[in-house]
């Protein structure tokens, strides 16, 4: 790495919780601050669905995602950055952070021909052509694009899956991180590696050996949790990884995870970081987080409540007058208002919440936060 990178992406660990492994920390980047633990709203194809960015900074987020593999397809990284980088693109000035798009990529299934190179693919949710990856490719790509956090290319097993093959993921995935991060030049962006291994703890220990042999990485993924099991069988590794094996000084970035009580217990376990599109994707359907529980708007019980979708929440959408009589009118009417106010929302209730669970780790009481949440109405969120 070079040396103006390593000084920009650095990791300050602010406080740590006593009774659990909650770190509150601020990681610093080339479009400012990331303040830990933190939501990351998800903008996969440079947009949060249906939000203008200003609307997005309302809603207080610090950093938010796009996809590397929808982007390339379309317009292209040559286009982006052609027109000023990503940041320039999607009018965003604050992080951004794009992962590999390796997920997407072996989601093909069997359009997907793994080689000794890299990975050949079909995308036939574009114009079927066929694509070739290399891991300096997407390397390549991404330095193109131009976000602050950059992940590289790494395959993700599903759950279930046999053991040889998680461990054949996990061989390519550390092969693959090597050559990422030789290829890897651009001093503006942190490229985190991918810790992989399905929910099989020694090859966690193993991926994660090799990550912090082969380079010195400024944070890391934790890949391949939350790809179909349940996350109590999730956390049974997760915990041990996290607070026992992984570098103290790096952020830790926990990978697709978006429920509100996966977060508080994620960060407990010494997360930092977590993404997910479930807070817009639910709201596309209806569904809003809140201290009362999972809400499904479209039940009856709304159709003449002129209360707030949650009294206790301050996010625009609860402070500005849209009555969950209302809302439940324009997600039955199939209006896309629905789902923005509802996306809106819970991308506000997930970043507020690691505010919260951020000033329970300073003033040193996060285990009792989380006790208080999980006999909460709010920890029923699936």
């Amino acid at each position: 790495m070079p040396e103006s990178n390593k000084k920009l992406f650095t990791y300050e660990i602010v406080a740590e919780d006593p009774a659990t492994h909650a770190r509150a920390g601020v990681f610093h980047t080339a479009h400012g601050d990331i303040q830990t633990p933190v939501f990351m709203p998800v903008g996969t194809k440079a947009t949060v669905k249906g939000m203008l960015p200003s609307t997005v900074r309302e809603l207080n987020a610090q950093i938010v995602l796009a996809n590397t593999y929808h982007l390339a397809m379309r317009p292209g990284a040559d286009t982006i950055a052609e027109l000023g980088g990503l940041h320039a693109f999607m009018n965003w000035d604050r992080p951004i952070l794009t992962d590999s798009g390796g997920f997407q990529v072996f989601s093909h299934g069997d359009l997907v021909k793994l080689r000794a190179d890299g990975v050949e693919f079909r995308v036939d949710d574009y114009d079927g052509s066929h694509v070739f990856w290399t891991p300096e490719t997407n390397m390549d790509i991404q330095q193109k694009l131009g976000a602050d956090i950059v992940m590289q290319l790494d395959q993700c097993p599903p759950y279930p899956a046999e053991r040889s093959f998680v461990e054949r993921a996990v061989e390519l995935s550390s092969a693959w991180a090597d050559r990422c991060f030789r290829a890897h030049t651009r001093p503006d962006q942190a490229l985190f590696g991918i810790v992989q291994g399905g929910m099989h703890m020694d090859l966690r220990l193993r991926s994660l050996e090799h990550l912090e042999s082969c380079g010195d990485f400024p944070g890391y993924g934790i890949g391949g949790y939350s790809v179909g099991e349940d996350h109590e069988v999730m956390f049974r590794t997760l915990e041990p990884l996290v607070s026992e094996h992984m570098p103290r000084t790096k952020p830790r970035y926990l990978m697709g995870v978006g429920n509100p009580t996966t977060l508080v217990r994620g960060v407990a376990c010494g997360i930092d970081m977590f993404d997910c599109v479930l807070p817009t994707r639910t709201g596309r359907m209806g569904s809003a987080f809140s201290f009362h529980g999972r809400m499904n708007l479209r039940n009856a019980r709304y159709a003449h409540d002129a209360g707030p979708l949650d009294d206790a929440c301050t996010c625009p959408v609860c402070t500005g007058g849209f009555s969950r009589a209302y809302i439940r009118h324009l997600v039955l009417s199939k209006e896309m208002l629905g789902g923005i106010l509802l996306g809106m929302h819970n991308i506000y209730f997930l970043t507020d919440l690691m505010r919260r669970a951020r000033a329970a780790i300073v003033d040193g009481h996060y285990g009792s936060f989380v006790s208080d949440w999980m006999a909460s109405e709010a920890a029923n969120d699936y």
